[in-house]
């Protein structure tokens, strides 16, 4: 990999982590389209400068993380379902990660749902908690379960799940922001352990990558994270849901293609 592939990939990773077009399909088609998706390096790469994209939830809301320790337990008890079903489904997630169909069919899937969403969860009628109660908590919280499955998005099924708790989008989008951080930090240390202990030891050039690329992240990720918010409160998901379409659609083509996608 070198730095222009790096930077662009952090670019996509930055864009996509927050929205609900599933970050780990566009990943996948970017390395692809790259040719560097066969490379162990890639691999931990793409999930390693997930931390830039924390980092950047964190410092926009900065304000949220101080203000109270009830603001932990609700994340701790949010997060707990996806750590659980991890641990017990791991082998049939990772089978299902090798699976490029299933992505292109759970993106198209969730975007024929998002041209629809709208019309089910009446905006009018949700309550703006900037956050949630521990039951609200835990319930989006087995809603991030089901973004196990690749091509879902873990963005889409913690704001649905928000939304099913009568919180209003925006209220849904930053929790599901929220929740990413115990939730990406907890996959990005598991594999950079997983890497470290598969005895492949990181050149100066891979660690000046992964350095560069988290803060590319970073950025990028602040950039989407503000549009996403005022774009979502104003406009709704149905865009989201045509974009996933193409995307699926996309993916199909480069498979019949016959390219191999790597995940």
């Amino acid at each position: 990999m070198n730095l222009i592939e790096a930077i662009i990939l952090a670019v996509v990773e930055g864009i996509t982590e927050f929205l609900p077009v599933s970050s780990t399909g566009h990943m996948v088609a970017t390395s692809t389209l790259l040719g560097i998706a066969h490379h162990d390096f890639t691999k931990l790469f793409t999930v390693a400068i997930q931390f830039g994209a924390i980092l950047s939830v964190v410092f926009l809301y900065w304000r949220r993380f101080i203000q109270s320790i009830s603001f932990y337990f609700k994340l701790f008890i949010g997060f707990i379902p996806a750590a659980i079903f991890g641990i017990i489904f791991s082998d049939l997630i990772d089978q299902l990660l090798e699976n490029a169909l299933v992505v292109a069919i759970m993106l198209i899937v969730g975007g024929v749902f998002f041209l629809y969403v709208d019309n089910l969860f009446d905006e009018k009628k949700a309550v703006n908690e900037s956050v949630p109660s521990y039951k609200k908590s835990f319930i989006i919280g087995l809603f991030q379960c089901i973004a196990m499955i690749p091509g879902v998005s873990r963005s889409a099924a913690t704001i649905i799940g928000g939304l099913t708790q009568r919180l209003t989008r925006k209220a849904a989008a930053e929790f599901s922001f929220f929740l990413a951080v115990p939730t990406m930090l907890a996959a990005t240390t598991k594999k950079l352990f997983d890497y470290y202990h598969s005895g492949i030891n990181l050149s100066y050039h891979e660690i000046k990558l992964l350095l560069i690329g988290n803060f590319v992240a970073f950025i990028v990720a602040m950039i989407a994270i503000k549009g996403f918010i005022t774009f979502l409160t104003r406009h709704g998901f149905k865009v989201f849901g045509y974009y996933r379409i193409i995307v699926g659609i996309a993916i199909l083509v480069m498979l019949a293609l016959g390219l191999q996608l790597h995940f």
